[in-house]
């Protein structure tokens, strides 16, 4: 699993596939969001406030769980 590093205060990395879309945050905490579309990870990818776009838009429209 290749994690791709991203310019955030919150967010660490993040990675994707086939609808899951994983978050790593600084404090160490991961999380899989599930059913989330490659345009949608895209989007997160290229915003220009990642953890803006990710409050936004995948937080609370995705179900997720904790996986460290």
């Amino acid at each position: 699993m290749k994690r791709i590093n991203v310019q955030s205060t919150n967010i660490k990395s993040i990675w994707y596939e086939n609808w899951i879309l994983e978050v790593e945050f600084h404090h160490g905490w991961v999380y899989q969001y599930s059913w989330v579309s490659e345009n949608e990870y895209l989007n997160l990818l290229n915003a220009n406030s990642v953890g803006s776009y990710f409050s936004h838009h995948i937080k609370s429209n995705y179900s997720c769980v904790k996986v460290w």
